[in-house]
């Protein structure tokens, strides 16, 4: 139960981490949006243009880097979902015990 809480201590610091790179790569450039938890497409909408590698390099690399970014956030919180689980389990059963 000790090993479970301090890998969630862990999963929340980086979590925070990674949000904090999310929040850098917004602040990068302003056509990012500023949400942390929404991946920006980089793909051909129908109806809309989307930037394109051709037409600015620069901030392509910058969107997927984000969208890389919020990739990781994702998987870090679904282990911690996992592990939280874990931890629940085990007090559950030092209760019922």
């Amino acid at each position: 139960m000790i090993t479970t809480s301090l890998i969630l201590i862990i999963l929340f610091f980086i979590f925070k981490w990674s949000v904090a790179w999310i929040n850098y790569y917004n602040s990068l450039d302003i056509r990012l949006t500023k949400s942390v938890w929404k991946w920006s497409y980089d793909y051909p909408v129908i109806g809309k243009r989307d930037i394109s590698m051709l037409d600015d390099r620069n901030y392509i690399l910058i969107r997927r880097k984000k969208n890389r970014a919020i990739t990781i956030m994702y998987l870090i919180v679904f282990l911690s979902f996992l592990v939280l689980m874990s931890f629940t389990s085990q007090i559950l059963l030092v209760i019922l015990n």
